[in-house]
């Protein structure tokens, strides 16, 4: 592994891979933007991905975690869709990380032209087969050559290794009055707080950045894109705290999950801090 040296400031928060390879990492605080870095950055992501447990890449439904994943993305599918902006049939939509290809398949129903980039060989081959081999690839040079009426990143944005080149390309993939739509956890909700380093939106050494609203709206800010609207994903909360308290090994973890999920989602009402946040961003012409 090798530590590199971005604008790394305080250390926040000592803490482990819980889900598959049990090694200990850190957080830092970026001291431009304020989101959190994983420190050490491995040299070899693509290992700590290598397990049939890791759900956004399958589509399993035996476990119990499995099966309400399964119902949270389908609720969240057309609960996302439904916060795009002037998606009319015929616009062009790139869904980046675009996993086993299921908002895809639901934009692509509602007669929009689908483009999508998965980089994990098994969830890509999942994708295209519900697609019929059409418009996805695993190259970002196949996507990278024409530009998009919409662009989403579903819970991708913190998995990308060089963070700040990635976002100067997102811009230049979008249309003059085009739309992003990024969702990523927020490390300052409630349930973030409560769990702390067993939270499993950390998810360590997978989730490479950990923002926050702030930081979010620093850093897309400094490459001239503005943040318009924020809406929560309600279940996110849900999820993770059931996975925070099985990393816990808590007895009866479940029930109090439920109740920290929900203490989550309405704490975030007033404080704006939920668990997990869309972020719809356009290019700032002005």
């Amino acid at each position: 592994m090798t530590d590199k040296q971005y604008n790394k400031g305080d250390l926040k928060l000592e803490l482990s891979d819980y889900f598959f390879s049990r090694e200990d990492f850190r957080l830092y605080e970026n001291k431009e933007f304020g989101y959190l870095e994983t420190r050490p950055q491995p040299d070899d992501l693509s290992f700590y991905y290598e397990s049939e447990e890791y759900i956004s890449h399958t589509d399993a439904t035996k476990s119990r975690i499995e099966k309400l994943y399964a119902f949270v993305k389908n609720f969240n599918i057309r609960y996302k869709f439904a916060k795009l902006k002037n998606v009319q049939p015929g616009k062009k939509l790139l869904d980046y990380g675009c996993g086993t290809g299921d908002f895809l398949v639901f934009a692509q129903n509602q007669k929009l032209k689908v483009f999508g980039f998965e980089p994990n060989g098994f969830a890509f081959n999942i994708a295209q087969k519900k697609l019929n081999n059409s418009h996805v690839f695993n190259q970002p040079n196949e996507v990278f050559d024409q530009q998009y009426d919409v662009i989403t990143l579903w819970h991708v944005l913190e998995h990308i290794p060089d963070l700040l080149a990635f976002v100067e390309e997102l811009k230049t993939l979008l249309k003059p009055e085009g739309k992003i739509y990024i969702a990523v956890p927020n490390h300052l909700s409630f349930d973030a707080k409560f769990y702390r380093n067993y939270w499993a939106a950390y998810d360590v050494p997978r989730h490479l950045w950990h923002f926050s609203p702030e930081s979010v709206h620093k850093l897309f800010n400094s490459f001239g894109m503005k943040i318009e609207k924020q809406f929560p994903l309600w279940f996110d909360s849900y999820y993770v705290s059931i996975l925070s308290e099985k990393y816990k090994k808590t007895k009866w973890g479940f029930l109090r999950a439920f109740f920290i999920a929900s203490w989550s989602n309405l704490s975030g009402i007033f404080t704006g801090n939920y668990s997990s946040i869309i972020y719809q961003i356009s290019k700032n012409e002005n």
